[in-house]
């Protein structure tokens, strides 16, 4: 069994971090989505990985490595464009061969990991598995429809009109039949070989497609809301324990994560949230479902359910910080003598609100 991971496209809904940031690096509990995908495939006892790379792919390199610190090996399949998910399979066959696989998209974030899934492919015959969910605007996925037997009868890529509200998840186990399959089709109106248009044509050709409805939670995390969301749910999930300095002054409850070298001085911190390696927080009050990532400051400051990546200074700011992405080496500073006035540096399609 190998593990494939589809980490290319530009994230266009998550501007303007993703201008200079690849989406799968964007930190969910202070660790990167991809690494959480990575480490979800592992602990399913797959240990080689092929990860698929577009324009983002130096970034993804630099950070993810050979996989020697999962104790996976990891090698990179460039994509020349995002021509589709059925498409970065196509591409993909010289390292997967004949050998079946679990695909993984690189920005999904799944409750109870894969391992049951993986152990359930391999027990059964099935040519494919697909992991499903009910979701409240199905039009924005790829959508299974059912017949009354729970078997596959259709599947429709972002319909108008969707006739079910089973969404995919993104996660799909795979034989080699797949690659007839992906050889066999044509691209859709949007110009890409659609991974729904692949399994679609398994169904036709009576091939063994097994729908399996995950029960937890899933967040694809293609926005700022779903990013926020999925941290929620992780930090929810996240051991508490304190690795770093905490001043008599402050007020730390135990639902708490303080990672190692970060300080916290005369401040209030309500969990659960995370607050990063070598971060210092001062005379500061971060509430829950937050995560401060490595290497920051917050001084005079209150902040809540955000993210805060790393090298960021938050300083002096009067009103308190809520349901914001903060990107990294961001300089917030609120200057309370005349002129009294905010200091921003803030990127290309940014929103702000101020009082």
């Amino acid at each position: 069994m190998k593990g494939l991971i589809l980490s290319g496209g530009k994230g266009t809904r998550l501007y303007p971090i993703t201008y200079t940031r690849a989406k799968q690096l964007v930190p969910v509990a202070n660790k990167p989505v991809l690494f959480r995908v990575i480490e979800s495939i592992r602990d399913a006892g797959v240990s080689e990985i092929g990860i698929v790379v577009g324009n983002t792919a130096r970034e993804i390199k630099e950070a993810v490595g050979n996989g020697s610190r999962w104790g996976v090996q990891i090698v990179y399949i460039p994509q020349e464009a995002p021509l589709g998910l059925a498409h970065a399979v196509k591409i993909s066959h010289d390292f997967l061969g004949n050998d079946k696989f679990v695909m993984f998209l690189g920005d999904n974030v799944i409750q109870g990991g894969i391992s049951s899934l993986i152990q359930d492919f391999e027990r059964h015959s099935y040519n494919a598995q697909i992991v499903l969910k009910k979701v409240s605007e199905p039009q924005h996925y790829g959508v299974a429809e059912l017949d009354d037997h729970k078997r596959i009868r259709r599947l429709v890529e972002k319909p108008r009109k969707p006739q079910s509200d089973l969404a995919l998840v993104g996660i799909y186990m795979f034989d080699q039949n797949i690659f007839k399959a992906v050889n066999a089709i044509k691209p859709s109106w949007r110009g890409e070989l659609e991974i729904t248009d692949a399994i679609q044509w398994l169904v036709e050709n009576d091939y063994d497609v097994h729908p399996y409805v995950h029960e937890g939670w899933w967040i694809d995390t293609g926005k700022p809301i779903d990013m926020l969301e999925a941290n929620n749910r992780v930090l929810l999930e996240t051991k508490p324990h304190v690795a770093g300095y905490i001043d008599r002054s402050s007020d730390v409850d135990a639902l708490v994560i303080v990672e190692e070298g970060a300080e916290i001085i005369n401040s209030v911190v309500r969990g659960p949230t995370i607050i990063g390696r070598d971060s210092r927080l001062v005379n500061a009050y971060v509430g829950p479902f937050t995560s401060i990532y490595h290497n920051c400051v917050l001084e005079n400051i209150e902040i809540e359910h955000s993210i805060v990546m790393e090298q960021c200074t938050l300083a002096n700011i009067p009103n308190r910080i809520e349901d914001s992405l903060i990107g990294r080496n961001v300089e917030i500073r609120y200057s309370p003598i005349k002129p009294r006035a905010y200091k921003l540096t803030v990127g290309d399609n940014s929103k702000l609100g101020l009082l």
